[in-house]
This record gives C-alpha cells, structure tokens and sequence, in this order.
C-alpha cells in the first residue's frame, strides 16, 4: 500500500519504523516545523524528522496542515492512505479527502474514552488501571471517527506518563500493521463511536501540576504519575518551587494538616494530606538536580512540623 505518514513526537517513532520496515511504500513523511528549544533557543528537529532523515524518506514541513502546497504535493503523490500518529495539528477537510481509503490515526486511549490531545497523561491522573490503543478512520471533529482495531495495555504500578507513552507508542505501531493488513485484505470493518461514553483529555498546563495538599493522597499520587515528566508535579518549600518526582499514598488517620510534614524516614518526607500521607521519595529542588527526598530534607533545612506549598 502507497501511504504518506503525518506525526511529530516520539509518541510516533514506532509506527513509522514499522511502516518503514514492512512492505507498505512510505512516499513521503510530514511533520511539524522545527521549534527553539532550551535555554539556547536552538531550533531542534522533531523526533519523526529525526528518522526521517535517517532513513532518507522525503521530507515535508508545512507550517499548516492546510497550507496549499503542501495540498498540492500529496495530491501528486497520490497515496492511498494516509497515516496520522502524534501529528499535532487538526486536517483539514480537503486532506482528509485526498487518499482514497481515508486517513488513519493512531490514538493513545481506548476510545471513545480519553478523546484529546494527552489521553495518556489523564488516564493517570485519574486512576485508570487499564488503557490501550485505538486505530481509527480520522474524520472532521476531534477523535470521534469510526474505529478499524483496538488493543487493551495494562497501566504498571510504576508507570508515570513517559514509560506509559513508550509501551503504548510500541503497542499502537503493531496495532497500525495490523489494521493495515485488514484493510487490505477486506476483513476489518470500521465500527462507529458510541459517543455517549465519551471522555475528554485536554492539553496540560504548567499548573495542572501544582499539589493540592488538600486532596487525597491517592489522588495526589496518580497526578504525580501523569504530569511526569511535563509538566511536573510542583509544591514549595521555604518560598521556593520544590519538583517532586516519586511519592506513594499510604493511610494516615491522625493526618489533620495538609501539607504539613508528619515525619522523615528511611521511605521519604510524610507529608500529610486531606486523606492519609503521600510519602515523598524523589525530589528536586530549583536549579537543582533530582535526589532522594530524606537527602533533600537534611541538605535544605526540611523537618517534621514544616509546611510544604504556598
């Protein structure tokens, strides 16, 4: 099959080696221009355009998905699917209509829950246990096309939003090939969305990830786990913002005071919240490298009776 792929992050890394490993001609790769990055502002290549290159594929970067030459370009090339996977940027009707099978994305969420631009990261946050991947036909509104395949990822204890990512983006490339040899051969049927079910995962903010001592601990836990690594879970100490990395629930009745810490041991700071402790492992403080919570606490003048948060 003659396919055009369209994606940007690392999220979509794996469905493009795969393409680019199996007998489905990939005639052209479309990814996001390149953005500054860092302190330097140094313009940085995406991590689709890294393999790209590396593979010598050609190479579009319209500054649109409905710029016209760009339009144009797939036009001649003609392909009869188009495959989307961590693109960024909403299609236009007139490229939907381009290929003569559709466009095809790969989201990470089992849909029609977690519809959005980080179904991974909202999945933990709100305690899901299991996620997946979904293969879909791509059609005007957000995530809402009928669905080719789905395939179900058990969420891991330890996983935070960048390990979860990583197994679903393996997941989801393997799930593409799947569904692409389904479509070939006429055996895989689209099924429509059961839109009543519907669940939405919104793009974070920097202040998703301020803590809320006030809340339950394990609900304090799952949103350390989802905005890991961005945007990062965040509380202060002594006026200064304060990256906590790792922390885990654990029942503490006598827990009254939120953000006050109970005590430090050999586990992490306790630091109490509206229901039970959450037991700070890993930390970091500004300008300051990733360490053990107990190691922070001896080094900044942190003790049982302090309070965490502004």
């Amino acid at each position: 099959m003659n396919v055009v792929f369209m994606g940007t992050s690392a999220f979509a890394v794996p469905a493009l080696e795969r393409l680019l490993a199996s007998s489905h001609a990939v005639l052209a790769v479309v990814t996001q221009p390149d953005r500054p990055q860092g302190r330097g502002q140094r313009l940085s290549y995406s991590p689709v355009k890294q393999v790209a290159l590396a593979q010598q594929v050609r190479l579009l970067q319209p500054p649109r998905a409905s710029n016209p030459a760009l339009l144009a370009e797939l036009a001649a090339l003609a392909p009869q699917l188009i495959v989307v996977a961590a693109y960024g940027l909403l299609l236009p009707p007139t490229l939907l209509s381009l290929p003569a099978w559709g466009c095809v994305n790969v989201h990470a969420s089992l849909l029609p829950k977690y519809r959005g631009a980080a179904p991974v990261n909202w999945a933990l946050i709100r305690g899901e246990q299991n996620t997946g991947v979904s293969i879909m036909l791509i059609d005007e509104t957000l995530d809402t096309g009928p669905i080719l395949l789905q395939a179900a990822v058990a969420i891991e204890p330890h996983d935070d939003a960048e390990s979860l990512q990583a197994r679903l983006a393996r997941c989801g490339a393997q799930a593409l090939l799947q569904a692409l040899e389904g479509l070939e051969a006429g055996t895989l049927e689209a099924t429509p969305q059961d839109h009543s079910q519907a669940s939405y995962a919104p793009k974070l903010r920097k202040a998703d990830g301020v803590i809320r001592w006030q809340r339950p601990a394990v609900e304090l836990a799952h949103l350390i786990r989802g905005v890991t690594p961005w945007p990062g879970a965040v509380t202060a100490h002594a006026g200064k913002s304060l990256r906590i990395w790792r922390a885990s629930p654990q029942s503490a009745p006598d827990a009254r005071a939120p953000g006050r810490i109970a005590k430090i041991d050999r586990l992490g700071v306790w630091v109490e919240t509206g229901d039970g402790c959450l037991v700070v492992s890993e930390v970091q403080p500004a300008s300051g490298r990733r360490m053990e919570a107990a190691a922070y606490a001896r080094g900044h003048g942190l003790h049982a009776g302090d309070v965490l948060g502004s």
